[in-house]
């Protein structure tokens, strides 16, 4: 630790958002980063602490305090290097990940944590700069070939890890462009697609082979993999939305909200998409129904399209302010939490829940019919919602997203056609630790990321993917030298 006393001497600063009315303009990056300095003192706050539960709060294992500790020294260079130890792309987690070890941060007790997130971009970035990151071409060939089926965090970490070991690696995509949702889920205002296509050329010199434009179990045979491959790896995600069956449902107009996101994605990035099949907000009175992140990115978006108005709704009940850290640190808490989109521009509303969707004369939505809800606990203490008594009214709607979630992988096609076993909620079937460790009911199949542990974050499924690429490396090779 470089200085003992940098949190006492050093307030949190973190880096900020160019203004609302410039940045709704365009779909670009908006963060206004900290310079050389700030990000010094930042670091300097890292204290000793003696159990650093950032460690066990960042899904990947992040040696947080070690290149906190770089940068204050302005080891920039060794800092990188510890940073990749253990995640193959911070400059993804350091955008669009919701920092659980700030959470994790003893300073957070007095809301205060080490700006973790902030100073791990910054070290990539600055890396990406300077040169230091360079392809780490195998020295040996084990003549082995492994299909990664889907090109998502999960599936791009497993490829990059496997190929480092010396396997030839073939990643398959069924869009027309690699990165899965990375590319096409996540708004360019959030992830500008030029950080996926520098990693996929770093990448493509270790050796990784991409296939776009091929998907597995309708344009190719899903047992043409096993029969071709020494191991198929499943990282297809979980892209089953949750939907939403009440009546007026099949009006026009009322979109899953990753149709929404893909859809506008693949025009920012000039994808060869065609106007008549563009879901637009313009001039429209948006429902977002689900409060989540994808929620947020459709309000977002919708804001850049120039909606007339966007309203989000949540079944769930208004989150208190602050957390009571006593019970919940350092654990991840219910807490209000309030994204830059937001910051943007709506309505947010609690507590309420969709009834019926109305129309006009044409089939198109042009009303959400709502009404509050109560929860509260029935005698074996379940929390129980019920439906407050006169409290229906009517939202206006041109356009309504569907941001609630996912509840399972595509089943269709690829899984049904390998018959790999399903979990009870539908998700592949897959143990994480073990001789066991993310392999399927059938040999030489293994599957992770969101397809095996259902929906969850970008950083999550990186772990997973490198975790798997051990588990697909010890079984091709009897042994593995890949970090755990």
């Amino acid at each position: 630790m470089g200085k003992p006393t940098g949190f006492i001497e050093f307030n949190r600063q973190d880096s900020s958002y160019t203004p609302v009315a410039d940045r709704i303009t365009h779909y670009n990056e908006f963060v206004v980063a900290l310079n050389d300095d700030e990000l010094k003192q930042q670091a300097a706050r890292c204290m000793d602490c003696g159990i650093p539960y950032c460690h066990s709060g960042c899904p990947v294992n992040n040696l947080i305090p070690d290149w906190n500790d770089m940068v204050y020294k302005e080891g920039w260079q060794a800092a990188v290097a510890v940073l990749h130890s253990t995640n193959n792309f911070p400059e993804f987690t350091g955008r669009i990940c919701p920092a659980p070890c700030e959470t994790s941060c003893t300073l957070n007790i007095d809301d205060k944590p080490v700006t973790i997130k902030t100073i791990e971009r910054s070290i990539v970035e600055k890396a990406w700069e300077n040169g230091w990151i360079e392809p780490q071409i195998a020295a040996h060939k084990s003549g082995k070939r492994v299909a990664v089926v889907g090109s998502g965090p999960a599936g791009l970490a497993c490829a990059q890890q496997l190929a480092r070991a010396g396997h030839t690696v073939q990643v398959f995509e069924k869009q027309s462009k690699i990165g899965g949702l990375l590319r096409y889920g996540i708004p360019d205002f959030k992830l500008n697609k030029r950080i996926i296509d520098r990693r996929m050329a770093q990448m493509r010199t270790e050796g990784v082979i991409f296939h776009a434009n091929t998907h597995i179990g309708v344009d190719i045979p899903a047992r043409k993999l096993v029969d071709e491959f020494s191991a198929v790896v499943l990282t297809g995600g979980s892209e089953h939305p949750r939907d939403l069956p009440v009546a007026g449902r099949e009006f026009n107009g009322i979109h899953f909200a990753m149709d929404f996101l893909r859809n506008n994605s693949r025009r920012v990035q000039d994808d060869c998409f065609p106007d008549s099949e563009f879901i637009s907000a313009t001039g429209k009175h948006v429902v977002v129904i689900g409060g989540g992140d994808t929620g947020s990115d459709c309000i977002g978006t919708s804001t850049r399209h120039g909606a007339t108005s966007v309203t989000q709704i949540e079944i769930m009940p208004r989150p208190p302010e602050k957390e009571n850290k006593g019970l919940t640190w350092p654990d991840w808490p219910n807490k209000m939490r309030t994204s830059s989109s937001q910051e943007e521009g709506c309505e947010r509303m609690w507590s309420v829940v969709t009834k019926e969707f109305i129309s006009d004369d044409e089939g198109n939505v042009k009303a959400v019919k709502c009404a509050k809800v109560e929860w509260n606990k029935d005698e074996e203490d379940n929390w129980k919602m019920t439906e407050v008594e006169g409290s229906e009214f009517e939202l206006k709607a041109d356009l309504v997203t569907l941001a609630m979630g996912f509840v399972h992988p595509v089943k269709e096609g690829m899984l049904e056609e390998l018959k790999v076993e399903l979990d009870g909620m539908g998700n592949v079937k897959g143990e994480t630790e073990g001789v066991t460790a993310y392999k399927t009911s059938i040999d030489g199949i293994f599957s992770a990321g969101d397809m095996r542990r259902g929906q969850s974050l970008v950083v999550w499924a990186i772990r997973e993917g490198r975790q798997c690429a051990r588990a697909v490396d010890e079984y091709l090779m009897g042994s593995s030298e890949l970090p755990r």
